[in-house]
C-alpha cells in the first residue's frame, strides 16, 4: 500500500470563490488557478458553460499546509460539521496571554464576515468557536 503524504480539505458550499478568498485571509493562503488557466472563473466557464459547476481552491504559499478545495453544491448547510478546522493562534500560550491572542484574531475574522459563537475558557486553556461566512464551524485554538 502506498503511503499518503498530503491531504486536501474539501468544503461543500454555495459560493466557492468567495469562501476560498475568506479562508485565504484567515490563513494567509492564495487562490491558485488550475494549470493552464488564468483564473478559477476561466476554468469554471470552460468546464461548466451552463453555469452549474463552480470550484475554487486555496493553497499555502509555503507548501506546508493542506490545500483547501471549495465546490458548489445545491443544498445548503443544515447541521453541525462533523469535521472542522482548528486555526492555531495561541500555540504555546496559556491563560490571559492565550486569551488575548485568540480575542485579537477573533476581532480580525469577525471584520471579514466570520461569526463568533462562544468562548471556551477554564482559566488556563481557551478556544473560541466561530463560523465562516457560510456557517461552517471552526475554532480559534
Amino acid at each position: 500500500m502506498a503511503e499518503i503524504r498530503q491531504v486536501q480539505v474539501t468544503f461543500d458550499c454555495a459560493d466557492p470563490e468567495r469562501l476560498a478568498r475568506f479562508w485565504c485571509e484567515v490563513l494567509g493562503y492564495a487562490v491558485v488557478p488550475p494549470k493552464g488557466y488564468e483564473s478559477w472563473d476561466a476554468f469554471n466557464r470552460e468546464r461548466f458553460p451552463d453555469g452549474d459547476g463552480a470550484w475554487c481552491s486555496a493553497s499555502d504559499p509555503t507548501g506546508a499546509g493542506p490545500r483547501l478545495f471549495f465546490q458548489r453544491v445545491p443544498e445548503g448547510k443544515t447541521v453541525k460539521n462533523r469535521v472542522h478546522l482548528d486555526v492555531r493562534v495561541g500555540t504555546g500560550m496559556t491563560g490571559e496571554e492565550r486569551l488575548a491572542a485568540l480575542e485579537a484574531e477573533c476581532t480580525r475574522l469577525v471584520a471579514l464576515g466570520a461569526v463568533r459563537q462562544r468562548l471556551l475558557y477554564d482559566g488556563t486553556d481557551s478556544c473560541i468557536v466561530m463560523q465562516d461566512i457560510e456557517g461552517n464551524e471552526f475554532c480559534l485554538d
